[in-house]
């Protein structure tokens, strides 16, 4: 194999394995820290498939620094309220206020914003900072030592001082360092953006909230994109055929039979997501371990989630700034220097990021509750002062660290 591909600059610094949301956030933080970077992704092309996502504060403080929430924001909506409304009776429960108190208080928005604007705001920056794009790349293994690892594809060898594994929820990286596989949920997801235009109809829309509809075994989620133009939505529910061991679960039938219990405000925005593709959720237990050697887990190969709480791209952005901030200065690629660096890396994460998961599975359970639960969740959250920020404070504060390293404020 060849170490320096045809037309390549010459050998990196640090290697990223996956160029989604995750792997473009490390190579463009460990770029403009001085180093130089390569990321190999395995598709064609760099892109995000998928709809809308939300950013929270503690990542937009991150991408402030970075100087790319200016256009961020241009590209997304900044969301007037969070707002929780039952989904079977269509009543707010209650919500969270995300103007100006509670931007001084968190120090950045809240942003809603198209994963595929969020990736091609990446991809342009990766670009400026003189980031090496390689397309059509799987990494296969890497071959890792005490002063160098390389990752091996089938076109050619990429050899660095670290390689970055950003390859997801599905990671072959991971294997190297943990034997554990995802954990399905029994839940699956529709997803899908329209053009505003075609939502007109939907009854009790609010075009200025995130609105989650939570009820019994299902939630359903709507928010606007890009500037107000489009409506995303999101259906989550436990599959019935999953519970009853079938191989083939979580279709369009069962989508619509779950959600016809619903209000009619949750039934006609169901009636509007395509039925063409699913999304079967996964996580995975937290690990301790994400470092081995000259490889680093990042993202969802470091720490997948489910949903709930809205951090999956919000946790992969503080990695990479963590990662990047950690990192010895340029030149400094000794057997030491990165290990040292590398050990802090995963001690400032691995705790943050481990119970994010964990309370991510614990709001499903909430959202997700029926019966007496259902109605005791109901009154509790209807008790609730909005101006109550002890439940988000430690997922969004200024002063949330990693271990004992502060996030940007």
């Amino acid at each position: 194999m060849n170490t320096a591909p045809a037309g390549r600059a010459a050998d990196p610094d640090v290697i990223v394995a996956g160029g989604g949301i995750g792997g473009l956030s490390s190579a463009y933080a460990l770029a403009v820290a001085g180093r130089r970077v390569r990321v190999l992704e395995q598709s064609p092309a760099f892109g995000e498939v998928g709809a809308g996502l939300q950013l929270g504060p503690n990542a937009t403080r991150i991408l402030r620094e970075w100087g790319l929430l200016d256009e961020v924001v241009a590209a997304g909506v900044l969301p007037r309220r969070l707002v929780l409304k039952d989904a079977l009776d269509g009543s707010e429960l209650t919500h969270l206020d995300l103007g100006r108190g509670f931007q001084d208080r968190y120090g950045a928005p809240y942003v809603v914003i198209h994963r595929g604007d969020l990736l091609d705001i990446l991809l342009r920056a990766c670009k400026r900072a003189g980031v090496d794009l390689v397309p059509d790349a799987q990494v296969l293994a890497v071959q890792n030592g005490p002063d160098m690892a390389a990752a091996v594809t089938r076109q050619a060898t990429h050899r660095g001082a670290l390689v970055v594994a950003a390859d997801g929820l599905w990671s072959t990286l991971r294997r190297g360092l943990s034997d554990d596989e995802p954990i399905c949920s029994g839940y699956v997801a529709y997803r899908g953006a329209i053009p505003l235009s075609e939502a007109v109809e939907l009854e009790g829309l609010s075009l200025g909230d995130v609105v989650v509809y939570v009820g019994p075994g299902r939630h359903f989620v709507q928010y606007t994109l890009r500037q107000g133009d489009m409506l995303n939505q999101v259906a989550v529910f436990a599959s019935p055929a999953y519970q009853r061991g079938e191989a083939d679960w979580g279709g369009p039938d069962e989508l619509d039979t779950v959600f016809s219990a619903c209000c009619r405000q949750v039934q006609y925005g169901a009636a509007k997501l395509g039925r063409e593709r699913r999304w079967p959720m996964f996580d995975r237990l937290p690990v301790s371990t994400w470092v081995q050697g000259r490889l680093a887990l990042t993202g969802d190969a470091a720490h997948p989630m489910l949903q709930y709480l809205a951090q999956g791209a919000c946790q992969a952005i503080e990695d990479a700034w963590t990662l990047a901030a950690q990192a010895p200065p340029p030149g400094s690629d000794g057997q030491d220097e990165w290990r040292v660096a590398l050990d802090a890396y995963q001690k400032l994460r691995t705790e943050r990021t481990s119970q994010v998961q964990v309370t991510a599975r614990s709001w499903g359970d909430l959202w997700h509750c029926d019966g007496l639960t259902r109605s005791i969740r109901n009154e509790l959250l209807r008790d609730r002062n909005p101006a109550d920020y002890k439940h988000v404070d430690w997922l969004y504060g200024k002063e949330v660290a990693c271990g004992q390293m502060n996030l940007p404020v």
